[in-house]
């Protein structure tokens, strides 16, 4: 076999090292404008159960039980209920710069914003997808720690106690949006961020209704579904995990108690195996609170496709049918 010039080895050595330090490794946070900064924060607080780690000014920046980040969902006090920025952690500390010379070569407009500007973040690059998802690609992000004996777990691996106070789901979980063209939306992603596509749902006109993908090994950590009005991308729901059915039906008890309007579930996906409730928080943004969900491990995955005959088992494996307002309804994209 002829030997591969040395040059041409390096170079492809370089090329494969750069494309895979130029990933994110995962989702970190989601921040919200909030119209009802007060009640929402309650209801994050008190009904969904999750810690504040500070609030300063029109913000409040929370975290489930075992976040092992300073937050999870930061709340802005807004006019306008809206996703302001879906923030992700990259691979390494080279791959902003990486990213810079990617965006720069495919014409995309970025800002970089210094570290320390917003709280706990260290350097990061704003830029927006195809349908208007507002980004942030960081690598340095402060850790929770605390001495309050109320909030310090004896358990090494937490890094709060678990809190008796509302549904209390360990984790963040996932992001889920509404474009016009899901299929672009998708391959744009895993293209340049590197998210893998997991698996998918097509109609009986061979058109994507929905692509989920994840950089870990979790069912996904954004999703996008056709949007059934196709005006442009909106916010479909931020998500948080639990530990088991059990808490999930407690959960949907707390919802029904406190007043807030459960739109669909309890149910189960077919695509994810995951079971679920979808609730809408005081400001209008819709929250999903589910436990279960394969894992995957294969680097070699291959995407899952859900052909329109089972469709409706991807969606619900149970035979309920998700209301009109699930794939019309969303809030708004920021800027």
């Amino acid at each position: 076999m002829a030997k591969v010039p040395e040059s041409i080895a390096q170079d492809s050595t370089q090329a494969r090292l750069d494309a895979y330090l130029r990933t994110v490794a995962h989702l970190g946070h989601v921040e919200i404008g909030v119209t009802k900064f007060e009640e929402s924060l309650r209801f994050y607080r008190e009904i969904l159960g999750l810690e504040v780690t500070e609030v300063e000014g029109d913000r409040a920046y929370l975290r489930a039980w075992q976040d092992y980040d300073h937050h999870t969902l930061v709340l802005k006090a807004a006019d306008v209920s809206e996703v302001n920025r879906v923030g992700w952690r990259v691979s390494s500390k080279e791959s902003l710069d990486l990213f810079e010379t990617q965006l720069t070569k495919m014409g995309i407009d970025f800002t970089w914003v210094e570290g320390g500007t917003k709280k706990a973040l260290g350097d990061a690059i704003h830029f927006t997808s195809p349908s208007g998802i507002p980004i942030e690609l960081y690598w340095e992000k402060e850790l929770f720690t605390t001495d309050d004996p109320n909030l310090k777990s004896l358990m090494p691996s937490h890094p709060s106690k678990y809190p008796a106070r509302g549904v209390s789901p360990r984790r963040f979980d996932h992001v889920n949006f509404m474009v016009n063209d899901v299929q672009k939306e998708q391959q744009w992603w895993t293209e340049l961020l590197g998210i893998h596509h997991r698996y998918f749902v097509q109609n009986k006109e061979d058109i994507r209704l929905g692509s989920w993908l994840s950089r870990t090994n979790i069912a996904h950590e954004i999703a996008f579904m056709r949007n059934g009005n196709q005006n442009g991308g909106i916010f479909h729901h931020l998500a948080y995990y639990l530990d088991s059915p059990d808490e999930l039906l407690r959960a949907s008890n707390i919802m029904a108690e406190n007043g807030i309007k459960i739109e669909w579930g309890p149910g189960k996906h077919g695509t994810s195996g995951a079971q679920f409730i979808y609730v809408f928080e005081p400001s209008g943004h819709r929250v999903e609170i589910w436990t279960g969900g394969l894992l995957m491990f294969a680097p070699d995955w291959k995407p899952i496709e859900w052909p329109s005959n089972v469709g409706e088992l991807g969606m619900e494996m149970w035979g309920s049918k998700p209301p009109e307002s699930y794939f019309t309804y969303g809030t708004k994209l920021g800027k």
